[in-house]
């Protein structure tokens, strides 16, 4: 009998009872080995005995001796000796839970698998950037419903190779679970396209589509602060909202360049039916609608005016996948007649009529109805294909078409009408190439804006890195600013979203973060760190890239570890005395909604902290706080903002069930007189004492400091002119301010109002910035409940500075002059103010008595009851508390059975009537405060729930012989 070992090599014959020796032999080495009990035999249905042991039936770590005999190993020897091993009788494990855990796949945005196909190619795309002059960076605005999002699913299908599905919109830049589930986009999402337009130039066109719910307007502040021009998208029916005419201020105010999109023209022509007259006038109001708001906020700046003719008008229906300009629709004419396109251009719009039989155009109109040149050239045509396809008249439709030459397959004749609409119209206007000519033409290329754009942002113009970055040169110095910080897909890193503002940015390369609180003489928040990625952003996908240079968009990987909002980025081997950050972004608005969170489990606290850390990341004017009785709060513009926050604290970066609470608003201290005297506070080794006086700032000046009129950063001597021409301050006072707060930026100035032959002013430059530490803490968090003061202004009238240094330091300045700064504002008359939301509210006439009966019920008033125009709704403006706003919205609804249509933002701060330390006003638990009695309760509580008393006396801060001397005087400081 041949053999072979267990290789399968042969070893020659082999007899039997050589086998039986060798098993023998193996028997006995093994003396050690304990014997298992033999098993049962196991039995068929034909009670048939089987084989005993057999192979299937042991356990993987058993040793088969002989056919009755199995040795099990212990566990010790399996595990080993220092491996603790628990037997049991029951299984603990509970059966929904699987032995080996399944590989865990996080994932909250759509994704392409791959680089779909598109109708350009990459590489040229890649090459475009190379040429700042082919470039377009814009970003696009507008209100709520008004067709970004579609506009930019319109260019999506021009460019990709993909099929239109008419009755599921494709929302290609709304990537987030949250925008689809709720239709609605909460991020702005970088699209970079190859379009030509009408003269076949190719553009690299960068597009931001931002979101247009107002509560959403710092993501629109972080896309525009990368764009040179704003596509501003109008419907043609709703005309300017709210939203609408903040986005134009805010443009007007940073000088970004805007073109105009009128959108959804196909609703005047299916939804009102208006006849193509009446079409034109409501066209026409609704540009004019938008000039007006244009013309307040530029003061009537005629280069910021909208105007067809003017060529930064386009007309559009997204829905209908077409966009054209008086330029390309006279492009159409001359493809099949002999004209000059720009002669007809110039007079296809205003009171321009066509005389048919003179075939000539003139200012009045030669009969009565003689049609003006827009409605003869353009709404006609454009009527008249609508109904042919909407009459189902297949063959005088076939011959329409066949006219215009446009051939359509067979079966696209038995489409339903809707997808045969749309295919009708995108095959008569073709490509989007007027959109691209109004780009091209109207909005500055990145070579020729980067000059004007780093001149306001650059914290300091006049160094070498900006003078060489405004040039926009790929070879220069590399500058880069961050403006954002997106998530993965898998939510557990972000990305940096940012403009290439000169220089050229490569894989590998060694670079400077600059956060926002980096300065020269402090450079803590700075970090060393290496690119490890560059992508080209395309919303569902993105596009690797090995370098981008200057004007264009740029996703990079790797550096977001130190970045918590924006960031400046520059080269690593850039000299210390060359590195300046670039402005943080200057938002819409404020966030003045709050809510505290923790956890159901008390133990997974820090699992909570690190989602509020990505959350704080992840939303631009989300601020996360910690109060001094150890909650938590978040604060954001709204309760739909706030709503979408907490969903991606619980779902994305946390995975934890927190609890919340009622929602809270952001107060404000102020004062409304001067302080009754001037107040003092000695130092406590008693060698430095401070005088100071709070008295309220001048109207508007608090405002324009947080909008970004002013420039804190300004030369000392430029500012003091600018205070000196805008608000009337006198020489001397403008020339003192030393300070805003609480941050650089804050509405509160403090000014050095002491004489030099009273003080020395040596002494107290010394201490400057001691005083200004403590002027910007007692601003931070006021005496009446810890909230930020507001439009106070802080006179330094007398100081008295130790000569010796070590009697002058931090320790004894800051605090001193933090108490000093809240004896005057006590003295001052103190107020709380609060924050008004300002309503927009659509409604049909029958329902606009309930708005007003609502808003009665919770502080409101209405403003402006106007009729919409060339539609059947009123559009009523409110104010609003934003204490009483929570659930506004749904109880609208309710009352009004779903006809009311509202939508707040923040608009101002007022004053809480009453005197927040009359301790005369009696509060009843359970009861509503009395009108004048509202400020004191507000202070009650939010001092309770910061675990503050309930006293507010200004006679803490205040020396002893003075709290003796107005006592004496008989003021009540108590």
């Amino acid at each position: 009998m041949d053999d072979y070992d267990e290789f399968g090599n042969y070893i020659g014959p082999v007899s039997d009872s050589d086998e039986d020796a060798v098993e023998e032999e193996q028997v006995e080495e093994l003396p050690e080995l304990e014997e298992a009990p033999v098993r049962s035999p196991v039995r068929n249905d034909n009670q048939q005995e089987t084989q005993l042991m057999q192979l299937d039936d042991t356990p993987s770590n058993a040793v088969v001796l002989h056919e009755d005999k199995v040795y099990y190993p212990s566990a010790s020897e399996v595990y080993g000796e220092d491996v603790e091993t628990l037997v049991q009788e029951e299984d603990t494990q509970p059966i929904t839970q699987p032995i080996i855990e399944p590989e865990k796949v996080r994932s909250f945005a759509i994704q392409e698998t791959g680089l779909p196909d598109v109708r350009f190619d990459r590489s040229f795309m890649m090459n475009l950037m190379n040429f700042p002059d082919m470039v377009r960076n814009v970003a696009i605005a507008g209100h709520l419903g008004h067709g970004k999002t579609s506009l930019v699913d319109m260019l999506v299908y021009e460019t990709h190779a993909m099929e239109i599905d008419v009755d599921h919109p494709l929302r290609y830049t709304d990537t987030h679970v949250l925008e689809r589930q709720r239709g609605v986009s909460i991020r702005c999402t970088p699209m970079s396209l190859v379009m030509q337009s009408t003269r076949e130039k190719s553009y690299l066109v960068n597009l931001i589509d931002t979101p247009g719910h107002p509560n959403f307007v710092d993501e629109v502040a972080a896309g525009l602060r990368l764009v040179d021009g704003v596509v501003l998208v109008v419907d043609v029916i709703e005309g300017v909202m709210c939203n609408t005419e903040a986005i134009i201020r805010f443009c007007v105010r940073e000088n970004i360049p805007m073109t105009l999109v009128v959108n959804k023209l196909d609703r005047l022509i299916l939804e009102l039916r208006l006849p193509p007259l009446d079409a034109y006038f409501k066209i026409r109001h609704t540009i004019e609608e938008v000039n007006s708001v244009v013309a307040a906020a530029s003061h009537g700046d005629p280069s910021w005016r909208f105007g067809p003719e003017k060529g930064n008008v386009a007309f559009a229906s997204t829905q209908m996948a077409y966009c054209f300009t008086l330029r390309s629709f006279a492009e159409m004419y001359a493809q099949r007649a002999p004209l000059d396109v720009d002669a007809l251009t110039q007079r296809l719009w205003g009171d321009i009529y066509y005389d048919p039989t003179t075939r000539k155009f003139a200012r009045k109109p030669a009969f009565p109805d003689a049609p003006r040149s827009f409605v003869h050239f353009i709404l006609a045509p454009l009527y008249k294909l609508y109904t042919q396809v909407l009459s189902a008249k297949t063959d005088d439709l076939k011959k329409t078409l066949h006219n215009l030459q446009i051939y359509l397959r067979p079966s696209a004749f038995q489409m339903d009408v809707r997808p045969l609409l749309r295919l009708t119209l995108n095959q008569f206007f073709g490509p989007s190439k007027g959109f691209v000519d109004m780009l091209a033409d109207h909005l500055p290329s990145p070579a020729s804006a980067t000059a004007a754009k780093l001149a306001k942002t650059a914290s300091e113009p006049e160094c070498s890195l900006v003078r060489d970055a405004a040039r926009c040169d790929r070879d220069g110095h590399l500058l880069v600013q961050i403006t954002k910080l997106i998530p993965t897909v898998d939510a557990t890193g972000f990305l940096a979203l940012g403009r290439v503002l000169s220089g050229t940015i490569s894989k590998g390369d060694s670079i400077k973060v600059l956060g926002e609180q980096f300065t020269q003489e402090d450079d803590e928040d700075m970090a060393l760190e290496t690119v490890q990625d560059l992508w080209i952003g395309e919303a569902r996908y993105m596009v690797p890239a090995d370098a981008v240079p200057a004007g264009n968009l740029v996703i990079l990987g790797g550096i977001d570890t130190s970045i918590v909002k924006s960031a400046t980025v520059c080269a690593a081997s850039l000299p210390p005395s060359e590195t300046y950050t670039l402005r943080p972004v200057v938002q819409f608005t404020e966030s003045v909604l709050k809510v505290a969170v923790e956890p159901l489990n008390p133990a997974e606290l820090p699992r909570m902290l690190e989602g509020l850390r990505n959350i704080n990341k992840t939303y631009p004017l989300v601020q996360t706080r910690v109060e001094e009785s150890g909650e938590h709060t978040l604060l954001g513009t709204g309760e739909l903002y706030l709503d979408c926050v907490l969903h991606d604290l619980r779902t994305l970066y946390s995975e934890i069930e927190i609890k919340i609470s009622d929602p809270l608003v952001k107060f404000c201290e102020t004062v409304v007189e001067t302080s009754a005297v001037q107040a003092y506070a000695i130092t406590p080794n008693q060698r430095n004492k401070l005088t100071l006086i709070a008295e309220p700032l001048e109207k508007g000046i608090a405002e324009d400091l947080e909008h970004g009129v002013i420039d804190p950063y300004l030369p000392p001597r430029q500012l003091a002119r600018l205070f000196e021409e805008r608000y009337g301050w006198d020489t001397l006072a403008a020339r003192s301010i030393w300070a805003f707060g609480p941050s650089d930026d804050g509405p509160n100035i403090f000014v050095d109002d002491t004489l030099p032959d009273e003080v020395d002013k040596s002494q107290l430059a010394l201490v400057r910035e001691h005083l200004k530490q403590g002027f910007q803490w007692a601003t931070r968090e006021g005496p009446l409940c810890d909230e930020p003061i507001r439009n106070v202004k802080f006179r330094l009238v007398n100081a008295e500075i130790a000569s010796e240094p070590i009697q002058r330091g931090g320790g004894q300045m800051i605090p001193t002059a933090r108490r000093a700064a809240y004896a005057a504002f006590l003295l001052a008359t103190p107020r709380i103010m609060e924050p008004i939301f300002a309503a927009e509210i659509q409604a049909p006439p029958e329902a606009v008595s309930a708005v007003y009966t609502l808003l009665a019920r919770r502080r409101g008033h209405v403003v402006q009851d106007t009729p919409k125009a060339g539609t059947p709704l009123v559009t009523v403006k409110a104010f609003l508390p934003a204490m009483d706003a929570s659930g506004f919205e749904t109880d609208l609804r309710v009352l009004t059975q779903g006809q009311a249509f509202v939508l707040q933002t923040f608009d101002h701060w007022a004053v809480v009537p009453g005197d927040p330390t009359d301790t005369s006003i009696q509060l009843r638990p359970l009861e509503p405060a009395p009108p004048l009695g509202l400020a004191r309760d507000f202070v009650l509580k939010m001092r309770r729930r910061k675990g503050l008393s309930d006293a507010i006396a200004v006679s803490s801060y205040l020396e002893r012989e003075l709290v003796v001397a107005l006592a004496q005087a008989g003021m009540d400081i108590a």
